[in-house]
């Protein structure tokens, strides 16, 4: 049986040998893509590492991501690394393979961000970054409260008058909305979505066509936190309810599966999902995504950190006392101390990947 509290790590330094460990013990193929574009905190080199199970030529592949949202790779990891020590490769039915895929923000994971060495939100640079810019003006209208000059006590009162005015006349879904639906006028605000494919999205779609491209069916588990209920896994489909893929999300998931666009979810509607470049790369295959989004905190304490994370590293100091302590609480935010949020990661995360394998086998 599986320990399932020693697979999640502390940091990314832990994670990565954990993780190639773990894939290398299951019999993997691995891969890492060296990310160029700065180092870790503790000086350490940044990855994104892949392992590869079943055949080559597999005609159904599923896929685990962990880290698209940098911090929110200390719960994929840990799923992942799970999934490997419990003997996940080897349950497979034959004709089946699998790609893991870990730290897909390498950057973000080692410093405790959300975000990529850009300050781009990684779930909305998968627009055309060649068209126009999806238009946010709710955004426009709160983006001096969003990042104010200093953070402290006036700051903070002030950002909760123009977010309350502003909740009396869009209500508190259409200000979540504005927040964090995507915005493409601000690079140092939170939930950019740049303005070029980053070079996590230009990894990402290089890993699809090397390692999927002779797959017909794939199926896609991304992993995130900061939404809903405590330790509960919200199997979140973003892609539009008309879609042929949201109805064999549908198939599979059942009534477990919620929609953005449907109302179901406690998500937002946003552009520019990472997940979209898998159906892009492999136009001949039946992609069929998912997001698990595991509840931690409160939206209001998890847009707090999200902002003070982008204060500090827009406006503070990262070695002051505060700094350290924004650290903290970004961190607590979406990777909660503690052995039972991740005991109840991985039940859901088990539970999914069963769920998806099974889908694949139905064809």
């Amino acid at each position: 049986m599986v320990m399932v509290p020693a697979c999640f790590s502390e940091s990314y330094a832990e994670a990565r040998p954990k993780f190639c460990e773990a894939a290398a013990a299951a019999g993997g193929v691995l891969g890492s893509w060296f990310n160029p574009n700065g180092r870790g905190p503790g000086g350490e080199r940044l990855f994104l590492d892949t392992a590869r199970f079943g055949p080559m030529d597999a005609e159904k592949m599923l896929v685990l991501i962990a880290g698209t949202h940098g911090v929110e790779g200390h719960c994929g990891s840990g799923a992942e690394i799970a999934w490997l020590r419990d003997g996940g490769p080897a349950k497979l039915p034959a004709d089946t393979g699998a790609l893991l895929i870990h730290a897909l923000n390498p950057h973000g994971f080692a410093w405790t961000r959300r975000v990529t060495e850009d300050n781009v939100d990684l779930n909305r640079n998968f627009v055309d970054h060649d068209k126009a810019y999806p238009a946010n003006d709710g955004y426009r209208a709160l983006a001096d409260a969003i990042l104010p000059a200093a953070w402290d006590e006036a700051s903070r009162t002030e950002t909760e008058r123009v977010f309350q005015a502003f909740t009396q006349k869009h209500g508190a879904f259409g200000l979540q909305g504005a927040i964090s639906g995507g915005q493409y006028s601000h690079p140092d605000g939170i939930f950019f979505g740049g303005r070029k494919p980053t070079w996590s999205n230009r990894t990402v779609r290089a890993i699809a066509r090397q390692d999927l491209s002779r797959a017909r069916h794939v199926a896609v588990i991304d992993f995130h936190t900061g939404l809903g209920p405590f330790g509960h896994g919200e199997l979140i489909c973003a892609v539009p309810p008309g879609a042929r893929s949201f109805d064999r999300a549908r198939a599979w998931y059942g009534d477990e599966m919620t929609s953005p666009e449907g109302g179901t979810s406690t998500s937002a509607i946003v552009v520019g999902i990472m997940t979209d470049a898998f159906s892009q790369e492999l136009p001949d295959a039946e992609v069929t995504p998912i997001a698990i989004e595991y509840g931690t905190y409160s939206v209001p304490e998890v847009l707090n950190a999200v902002r003070a994370d982008n204060w500090l590293h827009q406006r503070g100091d990262l070695g002051s006392a505060l700094g350290r302590a924004l650290k903290a609480d970004m961190k607590e935010r979406f990777f909660p101390a503690g052995d039972k949020w991740r005991e109840m990661v991985w039940a859901r995360a088990e539970q999914t990947i069963g769920w998806a394998v099974k889908g694949l086998a139905a064809g």
